[in-house]
């Protein structure tokens, strides 16, 4: 899955400041609002998290869907059958063609 804009800016403000409070409009650094008297964060300090904020948000995804497989793996060898453990979660583990 695509990881977009506004949320690679999100993590890397998360990055710099984690207690930090803003909005952001169309995914552009320059509409990001401070609220809640955070104290802005400068556009380069931004910009320079943005691969690791990339690789952050890459990494709790590829987490996610490893979490999903292992789950979905423990209710099989608890007996369960595919389309039970479909039914239990929603997870349909990808088919391998």
């Amino acid at each position: 899955m695509a990881i977009n804009q506004t949320d690679k800016i999100r993590k890397a403000i998360k990055l710099i400041n984690s207690d930090a409070s803003f909005t952001i409009s169309g995914g552009d650094i320059d509409t990001i609002e401070w609220t809640h008297e955070t104290t802005p964060i400068a556009k380069a300090d931004i910009e320079a998290r943005l691969t690791e904020a990339e690789t952050s948000l890459n990494n709790e995804e590829n987490q996610k869907a490893t979490d999903k497989a292992n789950g979905n793996q423990k209710l099989l060898d608890l007996g369960l059958t595919q389309a039970e453990a479909t039914a239990l979660t929603g997870y349909t583990p990808p088919s391998e063609d």
